[in-house]
């Protein structure tokens, strides 16, 4: 065995890298694994996002991973907390030393002959390039672009005598305190950040253009910290988590049959939460469906008690330009502001923005289909990781890591060292890799690789569902080609 060939390639040291390497380490213990990381610490999401505020939007007993319990009763964490699980999490499996941090994948190319990816990684601390080689490739860099957000093109942004900060990109010198600020955006980024600047801003206003259904949800898990109390961590932490995964999953479920009903209960939520008197209508009323984009979480109602405080409003409507002080409406309404944060969603990028490319020939990953949510067809011996949209994103990826690590142990059992993914033979009908209407999505469909319409080339979104399938079904399959080194 050649010491210099990796089994395994992790690209990206985030909840998914980290969780692709603890599975590893815990069922493969014999694999030789790097993980590369082009930041300088792990954490991925939680180091990049330094922005006020900065929290889960699922709650830690099912975000935080199957095997190692979530150390707290708050159910909704702060991203410093939860960066700091990931650390202790890398610490104790001793996947922390197979980081290779500032390590960007520029290029993978499958070499057939060899049945290798030869991995071109720029070392941006040394700046220079470097060759590794493995006999596998996991993508788990999530699927958006880190190096910037999405900014829609505002007229007369240049004519802005303040700041305009992404939240992507949070200056650490920015001090909001004594002044007014105009938080851009509906989604979940604009909902934690309002509370968080109304804390010491002169006066925050949320300007949105679409709204979104925001659910003010209990902070922290009091089952839990009862549990605690009688029960081992261990035991406590598994009863939560399966509690909290059936609720998400009857929620959803109950949400996306009876939506008339949905909506009828988010409002009374917000109407119990809101100011008296405060308007529902245009504010609180989306123009689609519970669920058919992601539900804003405020945990113990801070969104809706800053607007108790007054030190936070909200306005509805179109932006027509910036101005010297602040923006316009297109209702003519003026918005002053002194600071604007264009909290205005993130852009989609596979991969890490690295090429991909078998024998030379770069491959686009539209032209692809999923399999099972973790291979393109065609593409030998290379998964990736895309979480849950309608739960916590981890849920998905313990299982696509579990299944790895079948694989790769199927492979060792038949003294396999390729394994890929055909697709059918004749027309397959296929539709958008994820069924989601959230803007950032919709943007980037034509870059993301495609869906069949039957099983294993569908994205599921039902935690019980794949459990079953990926868990406890067949690792073989019809649709799998497993050869040999040289064929």
């Amino acid at each position: 065995m050649n010491p210099d060939i990796l089994d395994v390639i992790i690209v990206g040291a985030g909840v998914s890298g980290i969780g692709c390497a603890c599975y590893l380490r815990r069922l493969m213990p014999l694999k030789r694994f790097a993980i590369l990381e082009a930041r300088g610490d792990l954490g991925g999401t939680w180091d990049l996002f330094r922005y006020p505020g900065i929290r889960s939007d699922s709650d830690l007993f099912t975000f935080g991973y199957e095997f190692r319990p979530w150390p707290s009763d708050q159910a909704i964490a702060d991203g410093p907390a939860i960066q700091s699980y990931l650390r202790d999490t890398a610490a104790e499996y001793g996947v922390d030393r197979a980081i290779r941090y500032h390590h960007r994948l520029i290029r993978a190319d499958w070499d057939s002959d060899a049945a290798l990816w030869c991995v071109e990684v720029r070392r941006t601390d040394l700046n220079e390039t470097v060759t590794l080689q493995c006999r596998w490739l996991f993508g788990a860099t999530g699927y958006y672009e880190y190096a910037k957000g999405y900014v829609p093109d505002f007229a007369g942004r240049e004519d802005f005598a303040g700041r305009i900060v992404h939240p992507q990109h949070w200056p650490d010198d920015l001090d909001v305190a004594g002044k007014r600020v105009a938080v851009i955006g509906s989604g979940a980024t604009a909902v934690t950040l309002v509370p968080a600047l109304a804390r010491t801003a002169a006066h925050v206003v949320q300007v949105q253009r679409t709204p979104t259904y925001i659910l003010p949800v209990p902070g922290r898990d009091r089952m839990h910290a009862v549990l605690r109390r009688i029960l081992p961590a261990t035991t406590a932490y598994a009863i939560t988590r399966r509690v909290n995964i059936a609720r998400q999953r009857w929620i959803y479920t109950l949400f996306q049959r009876y939506p008339r009903a949905a909506r009828r209960f988010i409002r009374w939520a917000n109407r119990r939460s809101l100011p008296t008197g405060f308007p529902i209508n245009p504010h609180f009323v989306p123009p689609y469906q519970p669920w058919d984009q992601r539900l804003c979480v405020a945990p113990d109602g801070d969104y809706f008690a800053a607007l108790h405080g007054r030190r936070a409003s909200i306005v509805t409507g179109a932006i027509a330009r910036f101005s010297t002080d602040g923006l316009v409406m297109t209702s003519g309404e003026h918005i002053a502001a002194d600071i604007l944060v264009t909290a205005t969603g993130l852009k989609l990028q596979l991969f890490g923005g690295a090429t991909i490319a078998i024998d030379g020939k770069t491959i686009d990953p539209a032209d692809h289909l999923v399999y099972k949510g973790m291979m393109l067809d065609g593409v030998p011996n290379f998964s990736f990781t895309i979480g849950y949209t309608n739960a916590s994103w981890t849920l998905k990826v313990g299982l696509i890591c579990r299944h790895f690590c079948r694989l790769l142990e199927l492979m060792d059992a038949r003294e396999a060292r390729i394994v890929v993914a055909e697709r059918p033979a004749g027309p397959i009908r296929t539709r958008p890799l994820l069924d989601f209407a959230a803007g950032y999505v919709t943007r980037a469909l034509d870059m993301l690789p495609r869906q069949g319409d039957t099983d294993p080339w569908q994205m599921t979104f039902d935690y019980a569902e794949d459990t079953h399938r990926m868990t406890h079904g067949p690792v073989d399959d019809p649709a799998l080609r497993f050869w040999p080194a040289s064929r």
